[in-house]
């Protein structure tokens, strides 16, 4: 099964194992589990490393380059599609990187790996 990281599963899984749902635990160390990972968390990561308002285990590029092997991530765009069902989507959530992976969740009709449950509210399955 396919499913889609929000930015705070992906170092979860990385950095803090510990700190993830039993679900989301499960779904992320199975085998069979397509991880997915938006253009926009490597957007949202790098941005918040290069602010100083968060740190890796490792150097961003290092820890993303360690990220998409040991996790086998596929990376997602963001396309006009995407953008389009972003530019419709309910203000249920502020936070604008959110809204693109709820986006992109409905795009390609798959979970999202999260803790949030403000995401619940667009309707999506949410894995935790």
């Amino acid at each position: 099964m396919k499913a889609l990281l929000d930015t705070h599963a992906l170092i979860w899984t990385m950095d803090a194992t510990e700190k993830l749902g039993v679900r989301a635990e499960d779904f992320v160390t199975d085998q069979a589990s397509e991880l997915l990972l938006s253009a926009a968390t490597l957007w949202e990561l790098g941005i918040k490393v290069g602010l100083n308002k968060l740190t890796l285990s490792l150097p961003f590029r290092e820890w993303m380059t360690i990220a998409f092997a040991d996790l086998n991530l596929t990376l997602l765009p963001i396309t006009l599609d995407v953008a389009d069902i972003q530019s419709r989507l309910s203000q249920h959530h502020k936070d604008p990187f959110d809204r693109l992976l709820v986006a992109q969740a409905l795009a390609e009709n798959v979970p999202i790996v999260s803790v949030d449950d403000k995401l619940d509210a667009y309707g999506i399955t949410r894995i935790w």
